[in-house]
């Protein structure tokens, strides 16, 4: 891939998607039906059919690599033919108001290690990426940490992004849920409490993962542990799967809009839903954009039904105190263990 200016600044598009008050973030990395070449999952029904209720878009999963131009969107380069329809369709969406972002890491280990080194090292595997960033006008980053990086190299990327395309640029995170409670199970080797502190300004969003064990979405309770240990509403969305086929951990829509109305009555600046991931959504695999639109339609009216914030019970919060405490006590004994086998 050619390098760019260094500085290339992602092209400004329309106004973020107004249809939706909460964020309604999909994950796109399934691209072709049947891993075929030709088959392309098109985006384009989620803003031709009215009205627009995605806000933001990932294109998944980037890599980053020691061969091969440095850089891959999945298994193949970013400028390979297969994905020409991918930014033909993540532009029209641009015009139409939608963020289209990139999704860094994911399962597939090595990208973090390989930005986490020295000086050199990081501007050798940065490169790559700035330029795919830039060539393809990709309006932010999800950073999805699933191996161990150190706090300051999560810091480093995250400053060096906004130094180079701008303070607009938007940085999300996706850890596992339980992340982002006291002393709950992590992916990402950082404390996301220390990155909140020294990058909050910086971070947009977290895209929380309540799935696969690490969270529960069919209940509002993980969610308001971690808004009760400290992260605000309006930067935590909730991530689901939208189907039962990609991962551990879906709740049928039916189950799932009680939750939203709870979290919108309790927190009316609550962030949002996410789904991983966007071309076998259900209700409806074949129409994979009703996902969004059904999410969208009952988090708004949640909203609008819901009203000024409820006021949980006398009985509720105390319970909520009460788990607080036992998270803080899961967190000071694996800070003594850690401090032990040190």
């Amino acid at each position: 891939m050619a390098r760019l200016m260094p500085l290339l600044v992602p092209t400004v598009c329309a106004a973020p998607a107004a249809a939706n008050d909460h964020r309604v973030v999909i994950y796109y990395q399934t691209t072709n039906y049947n891993n075929s070449a030709t088959e392309h999952v098109s985006l384009l029904p989620l803003v031709n059919n009215a009205p627009v209720s995605v806000t933001h878009v990932l294109i998944a999963a980037i890599h980053l690599i020691d061969d091969d131009g440095g850089v891959h969107l999945n298994d193949y380069p970013p400028d390979n033919a297969r994905f020409d329809q991918v930014w033909s369709d993540a532009a029209q969406l641009q015009a139409k108001g939608v963020a289209v972002m990139g999704m860094l890491g994911g399962a597939a280990a090595g990208s973090y290690k390989r930005l986490d080194g020295d000086a050199a090292s990081f501007e050798k595997y940065y490169g790559p990426l700035h330029d795919m960033i830039g060539t393809y006008n990709l309006q932010g980053l999800d950073l999805d940490v699933e191996e161990s990086m150190s706090l300051n190299g999560i810091i480093r990327l995250i400053d060096r992004l906004k130094k180079d395309f701008g303070s607009g640029f938007i940085i999300s995170l996706a850890p596992v849920a339980s992340a982002l409670t006291e002393g709950g199970g992590n992916l990402s080797g950082f404390s996301y409490f220390d990155l909140e502190k020294q990058r909050g300004s910086s971070i947009s969003f977290y895209n929380g993962q309540f799935y696969y064990g690490w969270g529960d979405a069919s209940s509002a309770s993980d969610y308001e542990s971690i808004v009760d240990d400290g992260f605000a509403a309006n930067k935590v969305v909730m991530g689901l799967v939208t189907n039962p086929s990609n991962g551990g951990g879906y709740v049928d829509l039916n189950s799932e809009a009680p939750v939203l109305q709870e979290l919108t009555s309790e927190n009316p600046s609550f962030g949002g839903v996410a789904g991983w991931e966007y071309f076998n959504s259900l209700p409806d695999s074949n129409s994979p954009w009703e996902w969004a639109q059904w999410m969208a339609e009952h988090v708004r009216s949640a909203a609008a039904m819901s009203g000024e914030k409820r006021e949980i019970s006398t009985t509720e919060a105390v319970w909520r105190r009460v788990r607080k405490a036992g998270r803080r006590v899961r967190r000071e004994a694996k800070r003594v263990y850690r401090d032990y086998i040190a």
